[in-house]
């Protein structure tokens, strides 16, 4: 038989909700080597741990969305307090970005479009899919 203590013992091994504290600590780096399985070599340039070095693995989300990284990029990588010479790389910063932050979304808007130099102005002229049905189109023969 159960008793109250066994039965919230089982309760808190078994629920659904649980609080993950998530104890990382976030730095930004250089790829300096790399190696097989995803895995590589990192320059720690963040002030926190100036040139430090960690052996760095790729986070499942890039892998899924076959990020590629090469020696030379700028990475986000997360480390837990426990093992200061691992981390986990969450994040490539693009190339086109100095300052290593990542580039704000912009939503895409439609741009007008733009008639070549020298078109006549006027309504544009249909294109044969576009043409009303029953309209022949081309020259007819009897």
């Amino acid at each position: 038989m159960l008793t109250s203590s066994k039965l919230c013992r089982i309760l808190e091994l078994t629920s659904p909700v649980s609080s993950v504290s998530k104890d990382v600590i976030e730095l930004i780096g250089v790829i300096t080597e790399c190696f097989p399985n995803t895995t590589f070599q990192v320059r720690i340039t963040s002030e926190e741990a100036k040139d430090h070095t960690l052996l760095c693995h790729l986070a499942g989300r890039m892998r899924v969305n076959k990020v590629r990284i090469l020696p030379g990029d700028r990475v986000r990588v997360e480390m837990t307090p426990y093992d200061l010479q691992k981390g986990r790389i969450v994040y490539r910063f693009r190339t086109d970005d100095p300052a290593g932050f990542p580039a704000p979304s912009r939503p895409a808007v439609p741009l007008p479009p733009v008639a070549p130099s020298g078109a006549k102005e006027g309504p544009p002229t249909p294109l044969p899919s576009e043409a009303p049905s029953g309209a022949k189109l081309g020259p007819t023969t009897p």
